[in-house]
């Protein structure tokens, strides 16, 4: 029996979320419901439109990052996770490694910190609940082999790649050399696409992940569409199929189409008023795989995932309350 349910591997950051409105949008110049890259220079101008000229104050902060979000979710239903990043030895560094350890999941991270700045991301919610989010990688942006812990990979059931990872060179090293070492282990690779953003500028690394082998790909349907350059929600997950074994796309309020290698379905979205779509993608794939490694079917495991992303957009902030979540089981 392997130790760890789910071995993920992506960003550190730690999030600060804003409401605005549609035109501080456009005015900060940032494509709406995206995630952009930014430098630290950028960082402090937004910063600055937010509080100061438009004194919009910070409503939470939280530690974040996609896979973390992931593995966290299913951390707190009851598996057994790990996760290999890359923060800082700074004060957000240590409420990032804090926050992990309080969720139970095991890191690399208390073999040592380097100097440096731990990544960040400004996440601004509109009134129709979309997120926009800016990021300042920081030291995660150097994420390598280095941060990878090969023994707790290969004691893993699944492994879960962050599809963010795809814009470092050494990160994508890192992510490679998972794959390698999970393949050769037996453990089952899922890889997320994250962002249209990422899977428009970045296809070519996708197209070589999927060469290594990927089990499971979890996307939303306007990734998968740019991916497979496909018309219809149809086409693309046909598209899908043929790059690798299993699927599983969210399609927003009406639910999820998932595909366990011979079944396709189609699991509805449960209705509630959102205010706030910041980690929906998140915790949907960390309580679908919370369901794979502890006997769920395909199936269930997509009800579960949509009724706990429609818990968590109910609120402000990319993770959910324990006890909340576990009350979905």
């Amino acid at each position: 029996m392997k130790k760890y349910d789910i071995y993920g591997i992506g960003n550190a950051l730690v999030d600060t979320e804003y409401e605005v409105d549609d035109a501080f949008i456009s005015k900060a110049g940032v494509g709406k419901g995206l995630m952009t890259l930014i430098d630290s220079d950028e960082r402090k101008r937004l910063i600055n439109l937010l509080e100061i000229e438009h004194e919009h104050m910070a409503i939470k902060q939280a530690g974040g990052g996609s896979a973390a979000n992931t593995i966290v979710a299913a951390a707190q239903l009851g598996a057994n996770s790990f996760y290999s990043c890359k923060v800082a030895s700074d004060e957000t560094g240590d409420f990032f490694m804090s926050d992990l350890k309080i969720a139970g999941v095991d890191t690399n991270l208390d073999a040592g910190r380097e100097d440096g700045i731990t990544g960040k991301c400004i996440s601004m919610v509109t009134p129709d609940a979309e997120r926009t989010m800016t990021t300042h990688l920081g030291i995660t942006e150097t994420l390598s082999p280095n941060e990878l812990n090969r023994e707790a990979l290969r004691n893993s059931t699944y492994l879960y790649i962050e599809g963010y990872l795809v814009t470092s060179p050494t990160a994508f090293a890192a992510v490679q050399e998972t794959i390698e070492i999970a393949k050769d282990a037996g453990v089952q690779v899922s890889l997320t696409l994250s962002d249209p953003a990422m899977v428009e500028n970045f296809r070519a690394s996708f197209d070589a992940l999927a060469e290594l082998g990927i089990d499971l790909i979890f996307c939303n349907e306007d990734e998968a569409r740019l991916w497979t350059a496909a018309s219809s929600r149809e086409d693309a997950m046909a598209r899908l199929k043929t790059v690798c074994g299993k699927v599983v796309m969210t399609c927003g309020k009406e639910g999820a189409l998932v595909f366990d290698g011979k079944e396709e379905t189609m699991s509805v979205g449960v209705p509630t008023k959102a205010v706030d779509t910041t980690g929906a993608g998140d915790i949907f794939a960390g309580t679908f795989l919370y369901g794979l490694t502890h006997g769920m079917s395909f199936p269930a495991s997509a009800d579960l995932a949509n009724r706990a992303a429609s818990l968590l957009v109910t609120s402000f902030g990319a993770r959910a309350d324990q006890a909340a979540l576990r009350g979905l089981l």
